[in-house]
């Protein structure tokens, strides 16, 4: 499928629930580049920040963290790296939507939203029984029980979309689609979303 122009598309997800592997099927059958991890070096050129710092505070925040960072805001002049963080992604998210691509997170949904940008959006969600066996099959976790890890990565991407787009990250009111991948697989939502864009460029 070549352009219409294709409308960049973004995808926000609960962790475990395909958001990559959604992301590189529509790349590979619309010919577009996605970027997931592609962000946190992307950021860090932007930003001037270490990757590593990139990777632990570009799209999550503690509940403690938001807090800390809203009274240190407070302070005249100042300016927390989560914030900068944020900045130099909202920079690196507009320049690459000057192409059609796939977004994975980052509030990419909402900022191209609100730059008047045509964007689909996305958001995936499971039974998180699905979820915590995939995060195991993907020894994402570190060492870390996986079911822990899977509960504190949506606290802290729901916080963190929360804290920078006003919204709340499960909201289906915010998407194009919305789907529950434990009973629609991620092959079947492609070709859902396929099909709309084949439909839209036939107008």
């Amino acid at each position: 499928m070549q352009d219409k122009k294709l409308p960049v598309i973004a995808i926000n997800r609960e962790c475990g629930a395909g958001g990559r592997t959604l992301a590189v099927i529509l790349s590979e059958r619309l010919g577009i580049p996605y970027y997931d991890r592609d962000f946190v070096s992307k950021t860090a050129e932007e930003s001037g920040y270490e990757e590593t710092e990139v990777e632990a505070e570009g799209e999550e925040m503690s509940a403690s963290s938001k807090a800390f960072n809203n009274f240190l805001n407070s302070v005249v002049s100042y300016s927390s790296s989560h914030d900068a963080i944020f900045k130099a992604e909202k920079k690196v998210i507009l320049k690459l939507a000057e192409n059609p691509c796939i977004m994975v997170g980052r509030c990419a949904d909402r900022i191209l939203a609100e730059a008047g940008i045509d964007v689909v959006s996305i958001y995936l969600h499971a039974p998180l029984e699905m979820r915590i066996k995939r995060a195991e099959e993907l020894k994402e976790s570190d060492g870390e029980k996986a079911e822990k890890f899977v509960e504190k990565r949506d606290s802290q991407r729901r916080i963190f979309y929360k804290q920078y787009t006003g919204s709340e990250i499960f909201d289906a009111s915010n998407y194009t689609f919305t789907f529950d991948v434990g009973r629609i697989g991620i092959e079947q939502c492609a070709e859902i979303v396929l099909n709309m864009l084949e439909n839209n460029k036939s107008k």
